[in-house]
């Protein structure tokens, strides 16, 4: 046995050390506790105040508006087009958007009027290709939010909005049997289409598949209306089903013209998470014509939701410009766009639930609509010049001048009843137009804005 330094304790009683120790630990709980009593309790400093650079002031009210408008988020499904996500049918869509092939003498493409150095647009006043329009080619930012197409919206999606302009005399005068003449003769378009949507019908013979032919609707003596008319309803149920799969490989593409992350939605993100490095890179001036964008300007009251525009229809007034016509907008659109066979609930729509879909349900034309136009998106508007459905307004200063005084009177029907001048002094009109800049994103990769070197990845 091992020799103890301490005799081993009579039975009963603690080892001599572990009582030591047992009194030790009581005394230093017993001083700490008393110490404790008398030491005050400590407050942590108060948070300091982070200095965002804020030059006006958000009430709670105004944050919540700020984020009803940013950010702008994925765009919404596209239930009517299958294609809609494939991103092989993007790519064909982008080479089809380039490819000036698909016009009537291959001079013209959709780049023509929605040119991507020029905000996707033309920068002309109105759309100039095979003759003259009489209304501004719309911006193709964006175009994936929208709730209805062209300036009228006599179009209910965006691959219903891609089928017109081919056949439009005035733009791009193809017709779809044309077309498909033209995809079962050149080689790349025949070989990526099949490779995406099955076999080309087969159109040697003239007699089913005339050279040109389309539907002319209102003219039943036009040549292209004689041959549509003539060819059985098989082969027009053909030639449609070629047409739509090529116009949904355009909305593929057009889904990617998306703009994000602009000042305006990195500024909100700023103030939501404190971030002085954010907020402070928006300009005193930008942050002043958001407040009057939000308050005394009521912009908001058809500019709002995450892509700044209500996507219905409006008339503000806009007068009657010399040797002019009168433009009664929406008011026609709407039986255009519920007999329009490529419509959301025809026979040419994907949907697998058309019975959900009702925005065609209760659509009917009134005078209320009479001379109305569509709320553009202002994302991007500082690159979308020039402005309003005719593009009668050079830059943003102008399009404020007329919002400022409202001075003209519509030639039909009557102006916006919520619409009040806006009375804005020159430096808050500088300010609102600062805010307007800053709603532009950074370019889109070369890889969008580019014809792809073939029509398949």
């Amino acid at each position: 046995m091992r020799n103890h330094p301490y005799p081993p304790p009579h039975k009963g009683f603690p080892h001599p050390q572990r009582g030591v120790l047992r009194w030790a630990c009581a005394l230093f709980v017993l001083s700490m506790a008393m110490a404790s009593a008398c030491t005050p309790p400590v407050t942590p400093d108060p948070p300091k105040p982070v200095d965002l650079g804020l030059v006006i002031t958000l009430t709670d009210a105004d944050n919540k508006i700020l984020d009803s408008l940013t950010p702008l988020g994925e765009p919404p499904p596209s239930p009517s087009n299958r294609y809609a996500d494939d991103p092989k049918a993007a790519h064909f869509g982008q080479f089809l958007f380039f490819d000036k092939r698909l016009s009537a003498e291959s001079k013209f493409s959709c780049a023509s009027c929605h040119d991507p150095q020029k905000g996707w647009g033309d920068g002309l006043p109105t759309a100039n290709t095979i003759a003259k329009g009489d209304r501004n080619a719309p911006t193709v930012w964006n175009t994936a939010y929208n709730r209805w197409f062209f300036w009228d919206g006599r179009a209910d999606t965006l691959w219903a909005q891609a089928t017109q302009p081919f056949e439009n005399p005035i733009e791009m005068g193809a017709t779809r049997v044309g077309l498909l003449h033209t995809f079962t003769k050149e080689a790349d378009l025949k070989k990526a289409y099949e490779a995406l949507f099955g076999p080309l019908p087969d159109t040697s013979d003239p007699q089913r598949f005339p050279p040109q032919a389309r539907p002319v609707s209102d003219d039943p003596n036009h040549p292209h209306q004689k041959a549509w008319a003539a060819m059985s309803p098989t082969d027009q149920e053909a030639a449609n089903r070629f047409y739509t799969n090529i116009a949904k490989a355009i909305e593929a593409f057009e889904r990617k013209i998306i703009s994000k992350t602009s000042p305006f939605d990195t500024f909100v993100a700023g103030v939501r998470h404190k971030d002085p490095v954010r907020t402070k890179a928006f300009s005193p001036a930008a942050q002043r014509g958001l407040k009057l964008f939000i308050g005394k300007a009521q912009c908001t009251f058809c500019h709002f939701g995450k892509n700044l525009s209500n996507s219905e229809f409006h008339n503000i007034g806009l007068n009657l410009p010399a040797g002019k016509s009168p433009d009664i907008g929406r008011f026609d659109a709407i039986d255009k766009v519920l007999k329009d066979p490529f419509n959301a609930i025809g026979t040419f729509s994907d949907d697998a639930a058309p019975e959900k879909y009702t925005k065609l349900k209760f659509l009917a034309s009134n005078t209320e609509i009479m001379g109305a136009f569509k709320t553009p998106t202002l994302r991007e508007i500082a690159n979308t010049a020039p402005y309003m459905h005719d593009g009668r307004f050079a830059t943003l200063e102008d399009v404020l001048d007329f919002y400022n005084e409202l001075p003209d009177k519509p030639p039909v029907g009557h102006r916006e009843e919520s619409l009040r001048p806006l009375q804005l002094d020159k430096d808050q009109k500088a300010d609102l137009i600062a805010f307007l800049r800053s709603l532009s994103s950074p370019p889109l990769p070369t890889s969008l804005t580019q014809p792809p070197a073939q029509p398949l990845p």
